[in-house]
Order: C-alpha cells, then sequence, then structure tokens
C-alpha cells in the first residue's frame, strides 16, 4: 500500500515590511492597540508587480530544492489561494506550474481560506494513496494586500503577503506516513469572512459600492468566538481518535491569524510555550500560507527534525476549518 509521506518544506516572505507604526499613520491605531489584541507587530508586503505566483514560485523552488526528489518526478501542483493571479482562470497552479517548467502536470487551485493548506495536504494524501500520483507540490500562497482596504483598521491590522510548499511523495514506509486529516466546512457562517465581489452573487448599485466589496470583509468578534470553539473542539478530536496525547506533539503549528486565538487553543490542549509555534507577530495573518510558513521558519531554525510529529490547525472563511496529524518525513 502507499502511503503519503511529508518530504520538505519552503517559504517565502517579500522584503517590504509593514509595521505597527507605519498603520498608525494610515487608520486610527496604535502599535499597543493592535499588539494586545493580536499578537502582530509587523506583516510582509509584496512589490509592486510581484504575484501570487511569483511568490509560490519561490517558495515551491526551495521546497523542491529541498526534497531530493528530481523537479521533472513532480506529477500534480495544486495551489491553494485567495488571492490568485487571475480571477477563475487561468489557475495560479498553473501558472506557478509553467513557471517552474512543469506543463505536463495535473495542475489546479483550491478555495478554502486560512484552511487552504491543510485542505491540499488531504488531496495530495488522497491522491498518492489512491496510487494516482507518486510527487505533489502543494503551495500555499497569498497577495493579501492586493484585497485589502487599507481604511479599515478591523483588518488591513492582520494581513500579509507571503507563500509556503511542500513536496508530499508516496512512501511504503507506514513510520513515515501523514497518520490522519479533518477538514469540513459550515457556509451558515459565510458571512463572518467574506469578499463580497466578483462572483454571480454580486450584485451591486453602483460601480463605488461594488469595487468596495473586492476587499476582505470580517466580523471580527464573532469570528474569534466561532474558530476558538471550532478549532479547539477539532484537535481534541483528532487526537482522541487516533490515540495520541498532546504530550505526544512535537510541534503544534496552528494558522496564525491571532495570538488570543492560538493561545485559547493551546491552553486547551495543556500544550507547552516550547511545542506551540508563533510567527504571527513578524508574518501578521497570510491565509493559505500561513502554516507553510510557520513550519519553514521552525526548519530553518533547526528545530524541525526527522520523525517530529507535527499537529496542524486552521480555521478560515467559509467557514472551514481543519487539522492533521503529519511526521516530518525527509528522504534519508
Amino acid at each position: 500500500m502507499a502511503y503519503a509521506a511529508f518530504r520538505s518544506i519552503g517559504a517565502y516572505a517579500p522584503a517590504d515590511i509593514l509595521t505597527n507604526e507605519d498603520l498608525s499613520k494610515m487608520v486610527d491605531t496604535t502599535d499597543e492597540w493592535i499588539t494586545k489584541r493580536t499578537g502582530i507587530k509587523e506583516r510582509r508586503i509584496a512589490a509592486k508587480g510581484q504575484t501570487t505566483s511569483d511568490m509560490g514560485v519561490e517558495a515551491a523552488s526551495l521546497a523542491i530544492e529541498r526534497s531530493g526528489i528530481a523537479k521533472e518526478d513532480i506529477d500534480m501542483v495544486i495551489c491553494a489561494t485567495i488571492s490568485p493571479d487571475y480571477f477563475c482562470m487561468p489557475s495560479t497552479a498553473t501558472i506557478i506550474s509553467n513557471k517552474l517548467g512543469l506543463n505536463n502536470v495535473t495542475a489546479f487551485d483550491i478555495s478554502a481560506a486560512c484552511t487552504g493548506f491543510v485542505y491540499i495536504l488531504s488531496i495530495a494524501k488522497a491522491f498518492i494513496e489512491s496510487g494516482m500520483k507518486k510527487n505533489v507540490l502543494i503551495i500555499g500562497a497569498e497577495k493579501l494586500s492586493a484585497i485589502t482596504d487599507y481604511s479599515d483598521r478591523g483588518t488591513c491590522i492582520l494581513f500579509g503577503d507571503g507563500a509556503g510548499a511542500a513536496i508530499i511523495s508516496a512512501t511504503d514506509d507506514k513510520s513515515e506516513a501523514i497518520i490522519d486529516i479533518h477538514t469540513a466546512a459550515d457556509g451558515t457562517y459565510a458571512d463572518l469572512l467574506m469578499t463580497p465581489n466578483g462572483g454571480s452573487g454580486s450584485i451591486h448599485d453602483s460601480l463605488d459600492q461594488e469595487a468596495n466589496s473586492c476587499f476582505m470583509q470580517m466580523k471580527g468578534n464573532e469570528t474569534f468566538k466561532v474558530a476558538v470553539r471550532t478549532l479547539t473542539k477539532d484537535v481534541i478530536d483528532i487526537l482522541e481518535q487516533n490515540k495520541i496525547q498532546s504530550q505526544d506533539i512535537t510541534h503544534f503549528v496552528p494558522h496564525q491569524a491571532n495570538y488570543r486565538i492560538i493561545k485559547a487553543v493551546g491552553d486547551a490542549l495543556k500544550l507547552k510555550d516550547e511545542q506551540v509555534v508563533m510567527t504571527v507577530e513578524k508574518y501578521g495573518n497570510t491565509s493559505g500560507a500561513s502554516i507553510p510558513m510557520a513550519i519553514n521558519d521552525i526548519y530553518e531554525q533547526g528545530k524541525l527534525k526527522s520523525g517530529d510529529l507535527m499537529l496542524l490547525d486552521a480555521f478560515g472563511g467559509g467557514l472551514t476549518w481543519g487539522s492533521a496529524l503529519v511526521p516530518f518525513s525527509p528522504i534519508k
């Protein structure tokens, strides 16, 4: 039987930094206010003309280089993004594939907002375990600055740009295998976090109204409450169903949305501070890129070792959520 192994990680963060002090000159806010409510100090912003696919290529190239797998052996590319290069088509995954020189592989995008990376991880696992694919490149890439209203202090303080990527490959060694992945959604809460414009459901009375609806809109307090409740239940469920104790987790890698959400879920699991991966302070919320960027950080710090067990956890617009139990299994 084929199993799916998490072989490598790569990420890219743009050079330009937008600090809380910078934002205080744009909207009515302060560094203290933002830090207290979110834990965010700064976020990265893509350069003018830099696209989501450009950032995705940077992250993917690094993941491929670290994987020990020939680029020509990759047979599928999946991108999770809510800020694609183009609306509808072509998909950002096909653009990334072309820029990488992979022009005869399956390539497509998915839209699951901040849960995107967990969703594409589950898709890669399914394709590999079915025997249909052997080496899948998964990418979470976002240029959220393109869909952020910088006059809305409730959202502009949260979001940044970046990309993360991983290679998921077939293995016959069960000890290397991704253990389990949970994904779910509930459209009842769709209006809590959304970009209203751009689809067949968008009907506006004026061009100004239509333009303003291109930006992300969020009901912050309601989203916070649902997120904490949903994420806590989901991670407890996946641990119990797999008979794994919280102390067995080497790295808890949650979606980096808000320090208070991460702290609440970590406390519910009785995790130690050293188990919890936290990058929200320097990157902000990068949606589908958030988890792989955080994994890359601990990899580059030398904290992520072969065999380490990661618990991934995410929640996003849709509403969507998901969790995964993933050993880090580089080729030996």
